[in-house]
């Protein structure tokens, strides 16, 4: 079981500007490449749990966030939360499992 600490939008220069969109297409590229980084992919998500600065974005968010999983989409949890690390405004946790 491979599990990722929440990830927030950081780039090479910090957490992307923008806002919601760009930061989550920026976790989702980050994601993936720890993911690579153990010869898994978004097929080996089981689980994730996402916190959201505005909740009234959660349609932007989970507008993007489907994209990256083609097949079944992993078990979900989300909430509010205020104050994410670095003024993010979503941070997402993951859960992938890669064998025995």
């Amino acid at each position: 079981m491979l599990i990722l600490s929440g990830q927030v939008g950081l780039g090479e220069n910090g957490l992307v500007k923008g806002g919601i969109v760009p930061e989550t297409h920026q976790i989702m590229r980050n994601i993936e490449s720890i993911l690579a980084g153990q010869g898994a992919g978004f097929e080996n998500i089981v689980k994730c749990t996402v916190m959201i600065d505005e909740i009234s974005e959660w349609g932007k968010f989970n507008e993007i966030y489907v994209t990256y999983f083609p097949g079944p989409k992993p078990a979900r949890s989300a909430f509010g939360a205020d104050g994410l690390a670095l003024g993010a405004a979503v941070e997402l946790e993951c859960w992938a499992y890669l064998g025995d």
